[in-house]
């Protein structure tokens, strides 16, 4: 086998620019969601609810999409047509989502459709997603990976932190913050729209750029155990159980961290805009002037925990015990949401989502890290990893049907959701002493 070129510079940034356009619109998504359906009238109950179609779409097309790209030869490349594909139904989902409440619908039909359109832009997302991490995997030696993988993540988050932001800067340049009620403003709909038209520029970019090896070169620089898929004389391929079945125990172990963490950011995405709304603006009213003020902040927030994420992912290298950091960026997000419904001041709310940005840094990096050393010589790298999406969809579903369940266990107070977030994240600390290097 062939060793695999050392690649310059822009040839990396090239391999995951789309990166940038996908997490956009995954940030919109995210610090946007609540707000939508909360202004469309759904109840605070019954909103992580909501949330239970994007995790599901995750778990049912990212092992699809890594199991068919594994066995995918087109003169467009391997993994590049799915990656195509999704960015451009993404960018036709964004365009009607945000008006689910301005097509003159009643509040049921608006919010079928809305969750129609999410559940449509989750699957899109997710299919344009999964190709950059399988492109690195492919093309990239392992001696360049760590800088690949720390370019991807720079992407993320600086597409996240422009996501996050738009509603707010729209807002400032004179866009209305504000609409009838069971309508979503302006400055949301224009946010989404912008995102669409970057993100497909993003991916347009990357698919003019990157050129993929064919079916031979491939097998000359990858494990035969992969390329034999291609030629469909693995006995197993496609089989997921039997893959499971086979997966190294690190695979279990991490993925068990994996479902506090994942639970907590749940809420976090789920009860921020109302937990900020209740704690620093006094309302719980989502057609209040001061209810949208909230939802503008929370992706100023979560812009915040971006730029904290950029900061300790820097740091972490100087950890030498990489469990030990991976624990304790845990515990100082846990110590994060704790400290969210004790803040009323909006600025002092940077604190701790400087603190949380800490552990999504580690939760960005260190899975990925384990997961990968320990499938080495495994074959199957698409499939795995597409299976490994699974610890983090499964416990986003279950914490998503749990949520109007311990909403009214701790009195329906959407900012205690936060300390619900941290202990979930101390939990998944403590599971990290369960990993082997």
């Amino acid at each position: 086998m062939k060793q695999k070129p050392d690649l310059s510079f822009w040839k990396l940034w090239n391999l995951s620019f789309g990166f940038f356009g996908v997490q956009i619109a995954y940030a919109l998504q995210s610090a946007n969601i609540s707000r939508i359906f909360a202004t469309l009238g759904a109840d605070p109950h019954n909103l992580s609810y909501f949330w239970i179609l994007p995790p599901l779409m995750g778990i049912l097309v990212q092992p699809i999409v890594g199991t068919l790209s594994d066995k995918t030869w087109t003169r467009f490349g391997r993994r590049i047509p799915y990656l195509f594909v999704g960015a451009a139904v993404a960018v036709l989902v964004m365009c009607l989502l945000p008006n689910a409440g301005s097509l003159g619908l009643t509040v049921s039909a608006a919010m079928m459709f809305g969750l129609v359109a999410l559940m449509f832009l989750d699957t899109s997302i997710n299919m344009a997603m999964q190709p950059f991490k399988m492109l690195v995997g492919d093309m990239v030696n392992e001696k360049q990976k760590a800088k690949a993988y720390s370019i991807q993540s720079f992407l993320c988050n600086a597409g996240s932190v422009l996501g996050f932001v738009f509603p707010f800067i729209f807002t400032f340049i004179g866009i209305s913050n504000v609409a009838e009620k069971g309508v979503v403003p302006d400055s949301v709909i224009w946010s989404f729209y912008i995102g669409a038209a970057i993100l497909i520029l993003c991916v347009i970019y990357t698919t003019s750029k990157v050129k993929e090896w064919n079916p031979k070169d491939y097998a000359e620089y990858n494990p035969t155990s992969e390329s034999s898929e291609n030629s469909g004389n693995s006995e197993d391929s496609g089989n997921w159980i039997t893959l499971l079945k086979n997966a190294p125990s690190t695979f279990w172990k991490v993925g068990l961290v994996q479902f506090f963490c994942w639970a907590a950011m749940l809420y976090m995405w789920n009860y921020t805009t109302g937990a900020i709304a209740e704690v620093v603006w006094n309302t719980t009213d989502p057609s209040s002037e001061a209810f949208q003020e909230a939802g503008n902040w929370v992706g100023i927030l979560f812009a915040v925990q971006a730029v904290g994420s950029v900061v300790w992912a820097a740091l972490l290298p100087q950890f030498k015990n990489t469990k030990l950091a991976y624990s304790v960026s845990l515990v100082i997000g846990g110590i994060g949401f704790a400290l969210v419904p004790f803040i009323s001041n909006q600025y002092l709310q940077f604190i701790p989502f400087l603190m949380i940005g800490c552990a999504w840094a580690a939760m960005l990096a260190m899975p990925f890290t384990f997961v990968t050393n320990a499938l080495q010589g495994y074959g199957h790298m698409g499939a795995y990893l597409g299976l490994f999406n699974g610890t983090i969809c499964i416990p986003q579903i279950v914490a998503a049907l749990l949520g109007g369940v311990i909403l009214t266990l701790v009195g329906g107070h959407q900012s205690t959701m936060m300390i619900v977030a941290g202990v979930s994240f101390l939990i998944g600390s403590v599971c990290v002493a369960g990993i082997k290097k």
